[in-house]
């Protein structure tokens, strides 16, 4: 079995899809011949030529728009919006049409698209690419929203998303598209949507995160384990709308405490969603109250001051340590 990193492992979905089903389209922009900004697409236009995988103009409510009416009449658009601050120019055609089409025509139409966007901090990009604003999005009812934190998964996710009857915001983080490799199976598989996964069974405190956070968690988690014995389980959420439920709150039942991490701002992000899920779930298991590592509420800063706001593993080894002290 072949061990690839994440740009890797959605551009074999992403084969596996055109291959597998002729209602399938790739477009954006500059997905066909040069193969993405990141090179996620490379080499599928050449393989399946202009009319399966194509470039758009530099108009993502274009891009979106036309995905919307490509659903409603039975292909499955899969659209790239370049970086996901970007998606802010087509939320209305994303929130508006996509995400309510099966409300607003009591059922009659579904809208099985995928929007693919990069984002988030670490890789250093200009200003305006590396905002984390999947709490907009998931606050959308009728969208679903995934961030994986590893190839398995991603190639498992994009192919569950493609068979989804509804729209699907699929956010790929831009630090883990080579940081990491891990075995993939090349042939067609899926990982559920809706679905937790415990990376790192735990006893003391539960550790909640996603996309790159996924591995800054691991790491903090390994090292207060070596340093103090603290034994924390760590939780991928996977998909952020829906969240997980159950897994949240079965992990917290268990440990007592817990941590959220996420690289988007304080106020309004996906932490104090799951927040509320635990004291809705879970609050007379909790021995201390929950913590919170995230960015401060500021905007992105230039790229030389990224690691000043980022969460890193000493904030969220800090914050497992707070909860023990209860």
């Amino acid at each position: 079995m072949p061990k690839l990193t994440m740009a890797q492992a959605i551009n074999n979905a992403l084969a596996v899809e055109l291959e597998h089903d002729s209602r399938v389209l790739v477009f954006g922009e500059d997905v066909g011949k040069n193969g993405g900004v990141f090179r996620v697409t490379e080499g599928l236009q050449e393989r399946f030529g202009e009319k399966r995988v194509f470039d758009t103009p530099l108009a993502e409510s274009s891009i979106v728009g036309s995905a919307v009416g490509m659903a409603i009449n039975g292909l499955r658009p899969i659209a790239e919006i370049q970086f996901l601050p970007f998606a802010l120019v087509s939320f209305n055609q994303t929130v508006t049409q996509a995400a309510r089409m099966r409300y607003r025509s009591g059922g009659v139409y579904t809208v099985p698209m995928v929007i693919r966007t990069p984002f988030g901090g670490g890789v250093r990009p200009p200003e305006m690419h590396s905002d984390s604003f999947e709490a907009m999005f998931a606050h959308a009812q009728g969208l679903k929203v995934v961030a994986p934190s590893n190839p398995y998964d991603a190639k498992g996710l994009l192919h569950a998303a493609v068979d989804d009857p509804d729209p699907v915001l699929f956010l790929e983080h831009m630090k883990l598209y080579r940081s990491l490799r891990q075995e993939v199976p090349a042939e067609r598989y899926t990982v559920p949507l809706g679905r937790a996964a415990t990376v790192r069974p735990g006893r003391d405190v539960s550790v909640f995160a996603y996309g790159a956070m996924v591995q800054l968690a691991l790491d903090a988690a390994a090292q207060v384990e070596k340093e103090s014995g603290i034994s924390a389980e760590v939780v991928d959420l996977r998909t952020l709308a829906p969240l997980d439920e159950a897994a949240i709150a079965a992990s917290v039942d268990k440990t007592g405490r817990a941590v959220v991490v996420h690289e988007a701002p304080r106020a309004g992000g996906l932490a104090a969603e799951v927040i509320a899920v635990i004291n809705e779930h879970s609050l007379y298991s909790l021995l201390a109250p929950v913590e919170r590592v995230t960015s401060p509420d500021t905007a992105f800063p230039v790229p030389k001051l990224e690691d000043i706001i980022l969460p890193n593993v000493a904030r969220v080894k800090a914050a497992i340590r707070r909860t023990l002290e209860e």
